[in-house]
This record gives structure tokens, C-alpha cells and sequence, in this order.
């Protein structure tokens, strides 16, 4: 099993994080309920098992915590995945959810970058600030060592928005982290 457990203790998080790239268990703790939905969305839809506890200074806002939290997952990925030898490498995905629809693609290259791009007609969903979803997916991103870009297409929701924007990254990495029978890494350097 493919399987990392990290943890990070800071003066502003602490952060117990666990994921299997194969299933398993998912059990999500941020103490923040918007995202403790979209977490839960991306492990069911990434087909990743996740446990994730956070004790974040909410009394600040939930920056911390949810920048934290794609930092830890991030190095979860990294250690998961091992050298990368067997995976697809590749992955892209379209979600639609209701009006809203999303794309994500993802290259898992050693070569960390993010591309962002969407806009968010109301600027939170409950207690979640939408302009953190682009710092908790660079946070993913550049942990993790990945090339990853997203792009809402269009939408009126912010909750759909969001929503279908943590969904089709999942998915994305799910068809990215899928293994093949080489045994070794797809690319012409002979390493990722």
C-alpha cells in the first residue's frame, strides 16, 4: 500500500495527516466545515483514503490552517508516491456540478507549479474563505512536486465552484497516480 503519515506542529496549526493512494478510511478535522467537506470530497472522488486532524488559531481566520493543511498533504503525496516509478504520471479531468464546471490537470513531474485560474461570485462559503482554495492547492502542489492546472470554465455559485474545482483535481491525481505494469518511471530522463 502506498500509504504516508505526516505531521507538522507549528505556533499556528498542528496538523496529523494520513493518506493511502490505494483507499481506505476517510475522516476529515479542520474545525472548519466548508472545507472539511471539500477534503472529504477529494478523497472520495480521488478514491484516496485520508484521515486529516487540525487544530488551527481559527480565532485568526483559516488561513493557516487551510494553507497548513495542503502543505502536510502535499508531503503526504510526495512520500506516498516513493520514486514515481509505475504511475501514470498524467492526469485530467472535467466536473461538472450544476451550472459550474471545472477542469484539472495534473503532471506528476518532480517539477512543482500551479496555474489557477477562477473567479468567485461570493467571497465565502460558510466559514471558508474562497480565495484559499488557490492557496491550498499551491500549497498541494508545490509539496507535492507536481505541475498542476486548474481552471473554472464558468459558474454562478462559489459553493459549486469550489466544489468542482477540489473534485476534478482528485480526479486528476487519481488517474495520475494509477500504476501501470513498467515498473519504471514515464519519462525520457529514466527518473521523475
Amino acid at each position: 500500500m502506498r500509504t504516508a503519515t505526516v505531521n507538522r506542529k507549528t505556533k499556528e496549526t498542528d496538523i496529523s495527516l494520513t493518506l493511502c493512494l490505494d483507499g481506505g478510511d476517510v475522516s476529515i478535522d479542520t474545525g472548519i466545515g466548508f472545507f472539511d467537506h471539500m477534503l472529504n470530497s477529494f478523497a472520495t472522488h480521488g478514491g484516496f483514503g485520508l484521515t486529516v486532524k487540525v487544530v488551527g488559531d481559527l480565532q485568526v481566520d483559516e488561513h493557516h490552517s487551510v494553507e497548513d493543511t495542503g502543505i502536510v498533504l502535499g508531503k503526504a503525496f510526495a512520500e506516498a508516491l516513493g520514486d514515481k516509478s509505475s504511475i501514470a504520471r498524467f492526469g485530467s479531468f472535467y466536473v461538472p456540478m450544476d451550472e459550474a464546471l471545472a477542469f484539472a490537470s495534473v503532471d506528476i513531474s518532480g517539477r512543482p507549479f500551479l496555474v489557477f485560474d477562477a473567479d468567485f461570485p461570493q467571497a465565502r462559503c460558510g466559514g471558508y474563505d474562497c480565495a484559499m482554495t488557490v492557496e491550498f492547492m499551491r500549497a498541494l502542489a508545490f509539496n507535492a512536486g507536481v505541475t498542476l492546472h486548474l481552471k473554472s470554465l464558468y459558474g454562478d455559485n462559489s459553493h459549486h465552484i469550489t466544489e468542482a474545482l477540489y473534485k476534478a483535481a482528485a480526479h486528476a491525481l487519481r488517474l495520475a497516480v494509477t500504476q501501470n505494469a513498467s515498473g519504471k518511471p514515464l519519462s525520457t530522463k529514466g527518473v521523475l
